[in-house]
């Protein structure tokens, strides 16, 4: 056998050249998306721009609806550069897509069209490669509205205007950043609640208590989960309740975890709701574990939520203020959570001082909800006045502004060394 041809066939073999040979693979396929999602075929005023992959489009996917109604108004076009993020914003809105994975392809589009605004919904490293096109106003949406350490960053100066819910995210900001200029702020409400769902929760005769908690974070000054130190037991607490469906309903992270601990109670808090299960019959009774699906559209079947600081608590304010929920302190500091999250001094509080005593929790507030009117002054402090559907409202008159007076802006305005950024960037494939 000629030695030459086996060690080539070895190679092809490899586990090494199987790697390169998919790469090249699944670099011709994003070569034709990017060919076929060029955009040469959109006409439209507002960008926006998602430079990251999958794992976070979950980021932008809340606000689809909303841009798909705003696209009524002024029209929307979607700027991806992963091509794995590509795929999902395929699969979930018929928006014009565009698919730019180099810098230099992403400006020569700008520069080929009249865009006058971006809507950024994070805080992506990338992002700053759009921002280098002068011509747009850059506006900030963030994806979601929660006391959470990192809903307030730095990089919110890099932006011409911050679109924000309240003033308890106004005062978020000033008590976060220094040398900020808070004109660049505007209250817009929540208007992706405004989106009528589809229901994903089927009521019940039983009183629902769902536990709905975050993540671990991404490091410990935002970490505010509660499946570590309390999970189980609140769940044996509302399991105890009389006539109680319990919902678990935890961030997709929580399952797929890494901490040992979070794990740990995590599979947990899945046996003693299976268990509980096996001695119900009814269907419309039995407690459920939902990883997946949209929290927004089950709110309307909960009689008590239990989150922690983040946005679920937030949004259940929003939409439901006449229903009580019940916040977590994994901190067990009830001072400086009452001064960073607002909504936690019109909740009873899930801490190492209370955490042995929760089926009496949930009894009292389940009977005797005291804290109606203090949340309704809450939600106006978060939110703003007015009820479902005037976010919606605030979010389309402030982007209409904003491009009334960015298109007076362009009539005097020369955008040929509109660029100052790095033109050299890695691949963005995936």
């Amino acid at each position: 056998m000629n030695p030459l041809r086996t060690v080539a066939r070895n190679a092809l073999r490899s586990r090494a050249w199987k790697s390169t040979s998919q790469w090249i693979r699944g670099t011709e396929r994003w070569n034709r998306l990017e060919d076929e999602y060029d955009g040469s075929y959109v006409k439209a005023e507002v960008v926006v721009y998602f430079g990251d992959r999958s794992s976070k489009f979950y980021q932008l996917e809340q606000w689809i609806p909303v841009l798909e109604e705003l696209h009524k108004t002024h029209r929307v076009v979607l700027v991806m550069r992963k091509g794995s993020a590509l795929l999902r914003t395929l699969e979930t809105t018929n928006l014009p897509v565009v698919f730019k994975r180099k810098f230099d392809p992403l400006h020569t589009f700008y520069h080929a069209n009249d865009f006058t605004l971006a809507l950024y919904v994070n805080n992506g490293m990338t992002n700053f490669q759009s921002l280098a096109f002068a011509p747009m106003v850059h506006v900030h949406v963030n994806h979601g509205e929660s006391d959470k350490l990192s809903m307030v960053s730095n990089q919110a100066k890099s932006y011409d205007k911050v679109f924000v819910a309240g003033d308890a995210a106004i005062e978020r900001h000033r008590r976060a950043l220094i040398d900020f200029d808070e004109s660049a702020l505007v209250k817009v409400g929540r208007p992706q609640l405004d989106i009528e769902r589809t229901v994903e929760l089927e009521p019940s005769n039983a009183r629902t208590i769902m536990y709905a908690p975050t993540w671990e974070g991404e490091n410990e000054s935002n970490n505010y989960t509660s499946v570590d130190l309390f999970g189980p037991q609140i769940v044996e607490a509302a399991l105890q309740f009389p006539n109680a469906r319990v919902i678990y309903k935890p961030h997709p992270r929580v399952e797929t975890s890494n901490d040992p601990a979070m794990t740990e109670a995590n599979a947990r808090i899945l046996e003693l709701l299976e268990a509980a299960n096996d001695s119900i019959s009814d269907e419309s009774m039995q407690h459920q574990v939902l990883m997946q699906g949209d929290i927004l559209a089950m709110f309307d079947a909960v009689d008590l939520l239990v989150t922690d600081i983040s946005s679920v608590g937030l949004d259940f304010l929003y939409l439901h203020p006449e229903k009580p929920l019940v916040l977590t302190d994994r901190r067990n500091d009830t001072i400086s959570l009452n001064a960073e999250a607002p909504i936690s001094r019109a909740t009873p509080i899930i801490d190492r001082t209370t955490a042995d005593g929760l089926d009496l929790m949930f009894q009292a507030i389940l009977s005797e909800d005291s804290a109606a009117e203090a949340r309704l002054d809450l939600r106006r402090h978060y939110f703003g006045e007015g009820g479902k559907g005037t976010s919606t409202v605030l979010f389309t008159e402030a982007v209409s502004k904003l491009i009334a007076a960015r298109t007076v802006d362009l009539e005097h305005f020369h955008s040929d060394d509109s660029i100052n950024a790095e033109s050299e960037d890695e691949s963005t494939s995936e």
